[in-house]
């Protein structure tokens, strides 16, 4: 019997596709700075797979806590828990109106 392969982006094709004219890398987001206790949307971007969080992670919000290289540490509430993410800044967009 073959076992099935369960990789890191599983289930999320819905989640991780572009629409045609957004596809390639965007350099802005890619570049974009946080300070800490800033809110950030976690917004998976498909073209760049360094430093993408989980799809579970997808759509949440949460606060920025630190750095660490270029990845920024990413405070999140996930049920009762308090998680700390690992993500790189393509992936992160500043909430607006905090």
């Amino acid at each position: 019997m073959v076992k099935k392969s369960h990789g890191l982006r599983i289930k999320s094709r819905h989640k991780l596709k572009k629409k045609i004219r957004e596809k390639g890398i965007n350099i802005r987001r890619a570049m974009q700075q946080f300070e800490e206790g800033q809110k950030v949307h976690i917004v998976i971007d498909p073209s760049v797979q360094k430093g993408a969080p989980h799809p579970r992670f997808h759509g949440r919000t949460g606060t920025v806590v630190g750095k660490r290289g270029w990845s920024y540490l990413v405070k999140i509430k996930d049920g009762n828990k308090e998680k700390m993410l690992v993500v790189r800044p393509e992936h992160l967009i500043l909430q607006k109106g905090m």
